[in-house]
């Protein structure tokens, strides 16, 4: 059976729909950095989704192929994450998405080293003839962090976000926004097929200690 990322890590990808704290380790990502509002039809965020997914299937899909990777297993593709930040604004303004900076990722498997990720990115462009050349290997270390399960559309997650300050603060933490430390979401369900009141995000902010 593929290993599944959701399921034997379900700590990360499928939280409660209350608040907690949550130590996340350094992970490897393929990723794609834009601007630009998400919604826009074949804008830059949609582009990048279509560049991962032709990174991730290509690595899935080594396994059918002349070239073998050390250390691989078979795997479910990983959820779709999102980092989000705006200049100049503390926090995320859902009414400027025309302002947003993302960083749109897949997580990779830990046999994917920079040099199975080159030769993915070869594999691609040769068999799609697109340029994938926007794709890079991403490293995140996240470290201390408070999340929850968001259900509902994307801009009703203000309440959900305040629901996780309120809680963080409680526990004597503050969030810690900014540098390499971004609003992060998890989308556990395809926009395309379910309803927007059923979406399944998971919402993730990096924390810190109170300040006295």
């Amino acid at each position: 059976m593929a290993f599944d990322y959701k399921k034997e890590y379900k700590e990360f990808y499928l939280p409660k729909r209350k608040p907690e704290l949550i130590t996340v380790p350094p992970m490897n990502f393929i990723a794609v950095g834009g601007k630009g509002n998400p919604n826009e039809e074949g804008g830059a965020y949609k582009e990048s989704i279509g560049l991962l997914y032709g990174i991730a299937f290509t690595i899935k899909m080594s396994k059918k192929g002349d070239h073998r990777i050390d250390g691989y297993f078979d795997y479910v593709v990983p959820p779709l994450e999102g980092l989000w930040w705006q200049e100049g604004t503390e926090g995320i303004d859902y009414s400027r998405k025309e302002d947003f900076e993302w960083i749109s990722m897949i997580r990779l498997p830990e046999f994917v080293t920079r040099d199975e990720f080159e030769w993915a990115i070869a594999e691609a462009e040769a068999k799609k003839k697109t340029d994938f050349s926007k794709v890079e290997f991403f490293t995140y270390d996240e470290g201390l962090c408070v999340q929850c399960m968001h259900l509902g559309a994307y801009d009703d997650e203000p309440a959900t976000i305040e629901a996780m300050d309120t809680f963080a603060r409680a526990q004597g933490y503050q969030p810690d926004m900014g540098g390499q430390r971004f609003h992060h979401e998890i989308y556990l369900s395809d926009v395309r097929r379910c309803k927007p009141e059923n979406s399944r995000t998971v919402i993730r902010h990096p924390v810190k200690v109170i300040n006295l």
